[in-house]
């Protein structure tokens, strides 16, 4: 007989459910997500409860689940989340730290190099007969400055990555310590001086009060001209009307977002993007690859099922 009750409200490994075993009884449906009286309905006896970053679990949620006693988390960032409210009620949350690193650290890569070399979406000129080649000569990220807003696992997993490819490395981080020896190799900046001197700026915060709307119209303007944007942390984070502004004035040469201050992103939300040529969007889909989701979906099983033992 079952000791636990989880309920899954959004997508994840479902070979990785296995690992709950006979003692869990496990409601995995992801479609509570878009649903929220089942949701509210469905923890009502719970004891732990996994989400990604759609489900909203608020004050709401947490008196409509009584028993709950742990949170898993499908990822690492917890706005979504009601920390104090938890904290309140005992419960604890757990993000799978980690786990995603190097699906979002490659996709970091992948995003500056297509950005930079400008030449991959010429597809439709090629099939009408073009041969648009002197129009498409881009450049190299070898020699330029990799600037990282926030310096944490992932961004150090991108300055790694980044490193082995010629750049040089520039970071921005108040919260980690001037001895601290990831800064070895690294440019140690002011906000200010990382804004001026980075070709390419890779976001990597969490969502807080300090940090909306920390990209506008003024540092957008202060970025090198040229310089290339890329957003796979939290879509408040930037001014999405000033960098789509600043994209068709052609003060920057790209950007790629993942997140987006309204999530998913609905097609009138999209519209200030329309018609540029220089941006790359995603659903974000940063962290989540094959083999990203199988880590993140195992770790999250292993943390709820060890935090349940741990609060019997």
């Amino acid at each position: 007989m079952a000791r636990w009750r989880v309920v899954i409200s959004e997508f994840m490994d479902e070979e990785a459910l296995t690992r709950f075993g006979a003692e869990v009884s496990v409601f995995y449906d992801p479609t509570l997500v878009e649903d929220r009286p089942s949701l509210l309905a469905a923890v009502a006896e719970v004891d732990a409860l996994i989400v990604r970053n759609r489900t909203r679990v608020d004050a709401e949620v947490l008196e409509a689940a009584p028993r709950l006693r742990v949170i898993g988390r499908l990822g690492v960032g917890l706005d979504n989340i009601d920390l104090n409210a938890c904290a309140v009620r005992g419960v604890t949350v757990r993000p799978a730290t980690g786990a995603n690193t190097l699906s979002v650290a490659e996709y970091v890569i992948a995003a500056m190099l297509m950005l930079v070399r400008g030449c991959f979406d010429a597809r439709a000129q090629m099939e009408a007969g073009d041969w648009p080649r002197t129009s498409l000569i881009g450049g190299e990220i070898a020699g330029r400055r990799l600037g990282l807003l926030g310096y944490g696992e992932i961004a150090r997993a991108v300055a790694e990555r980044a490193r082995a490819l010629g750049m040089e490395i520039a970071a921005h981080d108040p919260y980690l310590p001037a001895d601290h020896p990831a800064w070895n190799g690294v440019a140690r900046c002011d906000f200010g001086n990382l804004l001026v001197s980075a070709d390419v700026l890779s976001l990597h915060v969490p969502m807080t009060p300090e940090t909306r709307g920390l990209i506008g119209q003024t540092e957008l303007a202060r970025m090198k001209p040229g310089a290339v944007l890329i957003n796979t942390a939290r879509g408040g984070v930037i001014d999405e009307e000033a960098l789509a502004a600043a994209l068709r004035r052609g003060d920057l040469a790209g950007a790629a977002l993942d997140v987006f201050a309204q999530e998913p992103l609905t097609a009138e939300a999209a519209q200030k993007f329309a018609g540029l040529k220089n941006i790359f969007l995603t659903p974000h889909v940063a962290g989540v690859t094959t083999e990203g989701n199988g880590r993140v979906s195992r770790l999250t099983v292993e943390n709820v099922i060890g935090e349940l033992k741990r609060l019997e």
